[in-house]
């Protein structure tokens, strides 16, 4: 039995990702969410709440993950991130693991990564696209975001691989920088390339 080819999204922070995983899921791809699913695991009643709790006490209550906790607690910490993430990691594997179950006929799927890269993800997809967007209309996404600094985006970036370094690596790369319709074009001219083999 055939499998679906197994499509990696992924982009650094303000580069359009859920815009692009939007407009698989509206051409009928199936995508598999990885931030949605960590977030479903440790909101309210979330399956990783008492394993999060019982490593790092105080850091969950009826909301799920109180994430500035344990950001703090696992912030700079690698033991502790290693940690936490020998608890999430798992958990979302899966998860995945159902959704390529669930979705074994389509032809294609989406794994939406924000780390694909960083996290050594790539080994897990087929192909992998890469979204981009110019300096500047990256920076001006990102500072529109609530809460969201100058310093703050700086950090997230330094622990981000560069975006030239992404489209070195990626089999496609789509440009989010113009009209939305430009992008909506480009991701149906990939839908159409990797289904019709």
């Amino acid at each position: 039995m055939s499998k679906p080819l197994i499509l990696g999204l992924t982009g650094s922070i303000g580069m359009g990702k859920s815009t692009v995983a939007a407009i698989f899921a509206e051409a009928g791809v199936p995508v598999f969410d990885a931030d949605a699913e960590v977030r479903a695991l440790q909101g309210p009643d979330g399956a990783l709440l008492p394993a999060i709790e019982a490593a790092f006490p105080g850091s969950t209550g009826p909301a799920g993950v109180l994430r500035e906790v344990l950001g703090a607690r696992v912030f700079g910490d690698q033991a502790a991130l290693a940690r936490l993430e020998a608890i999430v990691h798992p958990a979302v594997a899966r998860r995945r693991e159902a959704f390529l179950a669930a979705h074994a006929a389509a032809p294609l799927v989406v794994f939406d990564i924000p780390l694909l890269f960083e996290k050594g993800g790539s080994a897990a997809v087929d192909e992998v696209l890469v979204v981009s967007a110019p300096p500047e209309v990256q920076r001006a996404r990102v500072l529109a975001r609530a809460g969201m600094t100058g310093k703050k985006f700086t950090r997230i970036l330094a622990l981000q691989m560069p975006d030239a370094e992404k489209r070195a690596r990626a089999d496609h790369v789509i440009d989010t920088g113009g009209p939305l319709a430009e992008t909506e074009r480009a991701v149906r001219a990939l839908i159409a390339r990797l289904t019709t083999g």
